[in-house]
């Protein structure tokens, strides 16, 4: 599938957005439109988003205080963080906590007159995963939903079924937030961060759902990596079902994906 042809055919709008720096700047510029018509409305937006893609954080707090928008009363939903001992959150101090993480990039360089309110910078639970689905009935519904795609599909840490599982794709978009086990896949990956030692990164996370998700009044993913040219073409021209949960976008009204050229690019196979 040629670059140009991404997309083509489907529901979902594709974006070659250029660099890595031009996706997160994209990215940020997105999430900033979405807290700043939520201002202007006088409606505080919901927002879920994701700590991978990251770069675009530090660019989001910059615009946020350059322009001064105010985001007290805005909500934002981060997606997951990986668990520990008795399914309890790593602490925020870990190096892989993605709750250390965004109060690091983000919170931390709100400017506090602009920044969202303690009691609006959310986590799903481990303890209570209902709280999720019970905040997003009070807001109203989630405005926009911002993400990154696994290199086995996955949207938030929602795996794809195991060798041997079944479920069929309304089954898959059903799922709730939960604590779950991270696949061999994902966690291979993600251990490019740390060296490639597959051992550094937890067994387990908490996720908020396909169903939350899916629930978003607009979908906006983005990709930055290279290994993500294969699955980006998964999930915009294959088959929609529960083995690439990124394919579910297929379905969804408003869904668009911003890739790298170099994503979008045909991947060049080589044994040398």
């Amino acid at each position: 599938m040629p670059a140009e042809q991404l997309g083509a055919g489907t529901n979902v709008r594709v974006q070659i957005c250029g660099s890595m720096a031009d996706v997160a700047r994209e990215m940020a510029s997105a999430m900033f439109a979405e807290l700043r018509q939520g201002a202007e409305n006088k409606r505080p937006a919901t927002l879920i988003v994701p700590v991978g893609p990251v770069d675009q954080f530090p660019l989001l707090a910059e615009m946020i205080n350059l322009h001064q928008l105010p985001c007290r009363d805005a909500v934002l939903i981060n997606m997951d963080e990986y668990l520990g001992q008795d399914d309890r959150w790593i602490d925020a101090e870990h190096p892989l906590s993605f709750r250390g993480y965004m109060q690091r990039k983000f919170y931390d360089l709100v400017d506090p007159q602009f920044a969202p309110a303690m009691e609006n910078r959310m986590f799903p639970d481990p303890a209570d995963p209902q709280a999720i689905q019970k905040l997003i009935d009070q807001r109203g519904g989630v405005d926009a939903c911002f993400g990154g795609i696994g290199i086995n599909g996955h949207i938030a840490f929602n795996e794809p079924p195991e060798p041997g599982e079944s479920m069929s794709a309304d089954e898959f978009a059903q799922l709730p937030t939960r604590n779950l086990n991270l696949s061999r896949e994902t966690r291979t990956i993600n251990a490019v961060t740390v060296g490639g030692d597959i051992d550094l990164i937890p067994r387990r996370a908490v996720t908020i759902g396909m169903k939350e998700c899916l629930a978003a009044r607009r979908m906006r993913f983005y990709c930055n990596r290279p290994w993500q040219a294969g699955v980006v073409r998964r999930a915009l021209h294959g088959p929609v079902t529960a083995t690439c949960p990124a394919s579910l976008l297929q379905r969804h009204p408003d869904a668009a994906i911003g890739v790298a050229d170099y994503v979008a690019a045909v991947p060049n196979v080589s044994l040398r």
